[in-house]
């Protein structure tokens, strides 16, 4: 298992709207894997595998390689970083966060923090109080000369590192790298076979604020089938009823059903479920009851197309903490290659 490649793409930086360093570092990797590479304007790295028959079916794998971030908003007079977030964040887990601020001259090391009074003079009611996201702030050090090598709009995110433990991958940014290297990995297995689909894997961009990337992208493949492959919520532990848990990891790649964003293809459901018992690679059907993924604009695209989602599920998720197990991982690779291999020259 190529567990380096997931490493360095889950501790490469890449916020919505500043995934270039992640599109780097993909496109290197898949050299001579694709027939046709192309950034298109809005920064996805689209990539095609040309089949091998005429009326041959178009196939796209989504996977997008943006994590939750922040951009920078204001630098004060005394050098605090101010922060905008780009994603959805829980404030309970941003508290006392190490940070890498990036610029175009090189990255910067900080610490995040709320505003307000240090535990020792703070009162019990203030204690209570869980400040906004907007509440947070980075300190870097350098004091007045911040602004020398800070701008409003370089990224901020978690400066965490990938972690084995056991059977787990622990790491910021499993969501959605865990696709990036699906997307990869699902293409390398496959080999030579498969080319009776014409078959699109495209690295989006911007999902974490509303499929942005993945709209664009599936317009112009305009794809008959749609796979959106990303993370899903594994609440297998204390505290979660039994019924909110989503997946159980170990169990398998999730068979995507249903999210807040699409309702997935039932054949291809059927399909999906028929493959993964015929080679025995282990899945849980799930649903995910708020929350949207990139399958969704595979979907509603142009005329439409039919569309599935193959998830991998992942505990603490938006956090530096995702956790996820190597069985999933290497379940959805299986079933994407096999799924992929079934379409013949």
């Amino acid at each position: 298992m190529n567990t380096d490649l997931l490493k360095r793409l889950c501790e490469t930086p890449g916020v919505p709207g500043h995934e270039h360093r992640v599109r780097d570092l993909i496109t290197a990797e898949i050299e001579g894997l694709f027939d046709h590479v192309e950034t298109d304007p809005m920064g996805s790295l689209l990539c095609r595998r040309d089949a091998r028959r005429e009326d041959a079916p178009r196939i796209m794998l989504l996977c997008h390689m943006d994590e939750i971030g922040f951009l920078v908003s204001h630098i004060d007079e005394k050098g605090f970083v101010w922060l905008h977030p780009v994603g959805g964040f829980d404030p309970r887990n941003l508290f006392s966060r190490r940070v890498l601020v990036c610029t175009d001259d090189g990255d910067i090391k900080g610490v995040m923090n709320p505003g307000g009074k240090p535990v020792h003079i703070s009162t019990p009611e203030e204690r209570k109080k869980i400040p906004t996201p907007t509440e947070f702030f980075v300190d870097t050090g350098l004091g007045t000369k911040a602004a020398d090598r800070i701008k409003v709009g370089d990224m901020v995110v978690m400066d965490e590192p990938f972690l084995e433990m056991g059977e787990k991958f622990v790491s910021k940014a499993l969501d959605n790298r865990v696709a990036c290297w699906l997307g990869i990995e699902a293409i390398r297995q496959l080999g030579d076979k498969g080319r009776g689909a014409e078959i699109h894997v495209a690295f989006t961009c911007q999902e974490e604020v509303g499929l942005r990337g993945a709209k664009t992208a599936a317009y112009k493949v305009r794809p008959d089938i749609g796979i959106g492959v990303d993370t899903t919520l594994a609440c297998d532990t204390p505290g979660v009823p039994d019924k909110d848990r989503t997946t159980r990891q170990g169990d398998g790649f999730g068979l995507h059903v249903r999210d807040g964003s699409f309702i997935s293809d039932r054949s291809l459901v059927a399909d999906f479920e028929k493959l993964a018992r015929e080679k025995e690679i282990p899945f849980q059907r799930t649903m995910l009851a708020a929350g949207g993924q990139d399958g969704a604009a595979a979907q509603q695209a142009a005329a439409g197309a039919r569309a599935i989602g193959v998830v991998v599920g992942t505990r603490y998720i938006h956090t530096v903490t995702e956790m996820v197990d190597r069985t999933d991982l290497e379940a959805a690779r299986d079933i994407l290659s096999a799924y992929l291999e079934g379409f013949e020259a």
